[in-house]
């Protein structure tokens, strides 16, 4: 049975470029939530309730509705520890929106996702790297994640840096070959050296060919 929940925690809604991923260079409207279910290393984001807002359901779509920017970026922090408010908005409110729906998401909750995936039409999923996050690796989560997102349109994200693991690269590949799904590499900022770039960049390429290098665009442009 599905929790309600009438009100929930944003820390901030703001319209800028995406500096990410497939898109990179779209018009987006980001909805950052406050939570997360990990503590990345690099994380350089404040997720806390500090200065956040609470909203309703029908603040939210009325928002989100005044904006004409036609593709709404629920990110964080970890947006699926927020699908129950999600799920509810997305029922009510999705086809009144007339707005693709994208979710930037860690890859960790795919029972999360199960709930969602009917409402939502782009995902970016991060397959996050102990050797870049400190965090332990969660490939078998990504697999079941990857499982159900591919009902959608799904590219991966890594984040790198000279740390990474030619293990990990295997599992990336085999996680990203199953669906043959595009695997974005992002530097770990302040951006490495272009040699240690194209290194890295060559040991995927040689596994897999669907592949693109992506830094983030954003902060090179000085943008949120």
């Amino acid at each position: 049975m599905q929790n309600t929940v009438e009100k929930v925690k944003i820390k901030e809604i703001f319209t800028s470029i995406q500096g990410e991923g497939l898109y990179v260079g779209e018009k987006q409207i980001f909805v950052r939530f406050c939570r997360c279910n990990l503590a990345c290393n690099y994380c350089d984001t404040d997720f806390s309730f500090k200065d956040s807002k609470e909203y309703s359901e029908i603040e939210l779509f009325n928002f989100l509705l005044e904006n004409n920017v036609k593709i709404v970026s629920f990110t964080g922090g970890e947006p699926l520890l927020e699908t129950d408010f999600l799920l509810s908005f997305l029922k009510k409110y999705k086809e009144k929106l007339n707005k693709k729906i994208y979710l930037e998401t860690n890859g960790t909750l795919p029972e999360k996702l199960a709930e969602l995936i009917d409402y939502i039409d782009i995902i970016s999923m991060d397959i996050k790297l102990k050797s870049a996050t400190f965090q332990e690796n969660k490939f078998e989560d990504n697999e079941k994640f990857l499982d159900i997102a591919n009902k959608k349109e799904v590219f991966i994200k890594v984040v790198f840096d000279n740390n990474i693991l030619e293990e990990e690269i295997i599992s990336c590949v085999k996680l990203a070959s199953k669906y043959n799904n595009c695997i974005i590499l992002q530097p770990k900022m302040p951006i490495l050296s272009n040699l240690e770039i194209e290194k890295i960049f060559d040991k995927f390429y040689k596994k897999y060919k669907n592949i693109r290098l992506i830094p983030q665009v954003h902060k090179f442009l000085n943008l949120l």
